[in-house]
C-alpha cells in the first residue's frame, strides 16, 4: 500500500454547544488539516496521485471554512463544530473528488499544536 499526505490550514471561530468550560465561549483556532490518501498502484512515473491536485481539492474545501464562524453560516452550522465533526466534514467532501482506486485513510484536524481530532471510515 502506498500513501500520500497533503496538509493545509485555515482560521475560524467557533464555540462548543453543550460544553461546560472555556470552549463554550466563542474563540478561534488556526486549524491545520492533514488528509491521508492510500492506494495500491502507482502510475507509470511512480506517483500515487499528483500532490498539487490533491492540495487544490483540499484548499477548495477549506476555502468555505476559512475566516468563518463555524457555528453560523458555514457548512458545519448544523453540527457542533468539534475537531471530530470538522474532520468528518472535510473527509466526506474530499471523498467526492478523489480518483477511482484511491481511498482517504484519515483526515486529521489540529486545533493547536498539541490537540487534534480525526475521522476515518472502516
Amino acid at each position: 500500500m502506498f500513501g500520500i499526505i497533503v496538509k493545509e490550514s485555515f482560521s475560524a471561530a467557533h464555540f462548543l454547544r453543550g460544553y461546560k468550560g472555556k470552549c463554550e465561549s466563542i474563540h478561534g483556532h488556526n486549524y491545520v488539516v492533514e488528509v491521508h490518501i492510500e492506494g495500491e498502484k502507482l502510475d507509470s512515473i511512480g506517483i500515487l496521485w499528483d500532490l498539487v491536485e490533491a492540495k487544490k481539492i483540499l484548499r477548495g474545501i477549506l476555502e468555505g471554512l476559512d475566516h468563518s464562524f463555524l457555528n453560523e453560516g458555514s457548512p458545519l452550522a448544523s453540527l457542533n463544530p468539534t475537531v471530530e465533526n470538522i474532520a468528518r466534514y472535510i473527509f466526506l467532501e474530499f471523498k467526492k473528488a478523489i480518483p477511482p482506486g484511491l481511498i482517504i485513510k484519515r483526515v486529521v484536524v489540529w486545533e493547536t499544536d498539541k490537540s487534534a481530532g480525526y475521522y476515518e471510515e472502516r
